[in-house]
């Protein structure tokens, strides 16, 4: 396994096990609802959120959570949120102690569950069309947002740092300074070890990341200088124009993931897929499997993937269909069965 020198030793034992294990150390699952009503644009229309818990009569997600860390032994969930949510549409402003305090019961649920829990902010790097730190929205707005969070949750070892869903259609260097401005506020709010994710441009691909995005934000670090703990944050969808909208997939995207990890082999970097998936179709569990059998092989430089997604994604939500990537498991009788692209691939190759 190729030696990764910018994390701690006890964080480096923590986070990748032995040496030559053949798997990623994390595997999980998105649990989506409280993004509902977001789009790429950064507009947000709150009676459109779906919180996944039963306190609010949505999904019971917490008993998802439950069932996907007890019964298939996965160990990461990744809980997007709209920053209009937690802020009660106040840019700039202090959290909102009712909103928070609901997606609290989230984060605490899947604390429960002793596995990572990635805050995840999913807003396009937008707050309505305007972009964070370039034009509309300032750097301060999103890193004083970072710097409430990190107050809160700075106790809390298993959290993780989302700063941002899919950045796209902004310049990346200024981008990087943003990105820059958060991590500091994090670290200074007390939060000091738990991992940060860095999202790059392009809806934070791996294609392409190793050439634009990767050297951008390379020199993003910790208040000591040191790059501890600091993880590039990367999405990958197998469908034909890789959006994920497909049910049926056409690549395994193995050789996007290659040129990426040799970038972050030279650079003694990680990355984590926190974004991939597929329909619970034939061709999707053939890609998504060689998909992440592929990274299990390269756990030096990936740390684990994130599927997307569960969550309030169930029937009747999009238009009366099925969400094409749907993976809820679904419960009757007092047992939880998994969707086919969860339980073969997803539970399958990380075990």
């Amino acid at each position: 396994m190729y030696r990764f020198s910018t994390l701690s030793a006890l964080a480096a034992a923590a986070l990748l096990g032995a040496t030559g294990a053949q798997k990623v150390q994390r595997a999980g699952v998105n649990i989506a609802g409280f993004d509902f009503g977001m789009t790429i644009d950064g507009n947000f229309t709150q009676s459109q959120m779906q919180p996944p818990l039963k306190s609010q009569g949505g999904p019971d997600g917490i008993g998802q959570m439950q069932h996907f860390a007890k019964d298939d032994g996965l160990n990461i969930f990744r809980l997007p949120v709209a920053w209009q949510n937690l802020v009660n549409y106040d840019l700039g402003g202090s959290l909102d102690t009712n909103n928070v305090g609901i997606y609290d019961q989230l984060v605490q649920g899947c604390l429960g569950t002793g596995a990572l829990c990635i805050i995840d902010i999913h807003n396009y790097a937008r707050w309505y069309q305007g972009i964070v730190g370039q034009s509309g929205v300032t750097t301060q707005d999103l890193s004083s947002l970072w710097s409430q969070l990190a107050s809160k949750y700075r106790s809390k070892s298993n959290i993780v740092f989302g700063l941002m869903n899919e950045p796209h259609d902004l310049d990346i260097n200024e981008w990087a300074t943003t990105v820059q401005a958060c991590v500091t506020a994090i670290r200074q709010a007390g939060a000091t070890s738990q991992i940060i994710l860095l999202p790059g441009l392009d809806f934070t691909a791996v294609g392409g990341f190793a050439s634009v995005s990767g050297p951008a934000l390379v020199g993003v670090h910790n208040l000591d200088g040191s790059k501890t703990n600091l993880v590039f944050d990367v999405h990958q969808y197998l469908d034909s124009d890789n959006s994920g909208t497909h049910t049926e997939c056409t690549h395994n995207g193995v050789n996007s993931l290659q040129e990426l990890s040799v970038w972050l082999q030279s650079n003694s970097r990680m990355a984590l897929l926190s974004e991939t998936g597929g329909g619970n179709t034939a061709s999707c569990e053939t890609d998504v499997c060689a998909e992440l059998d592929w990274m299990n092989y390269h756990n030096g430089v990936y740390l684990g993937w994130v599927a997307w997604a569960a969550g309030s994604f169930e029937s009747g939500v999009f238009s009366g269909d099925r969400y094409e990537l749907d993976l809820v498991p679904e419960y009757a009788n007092g047992k939880w069965t998994d969707k086919p692209l969860m339980s073969t691939c997803v539970v399958g190759k990380f075990h």
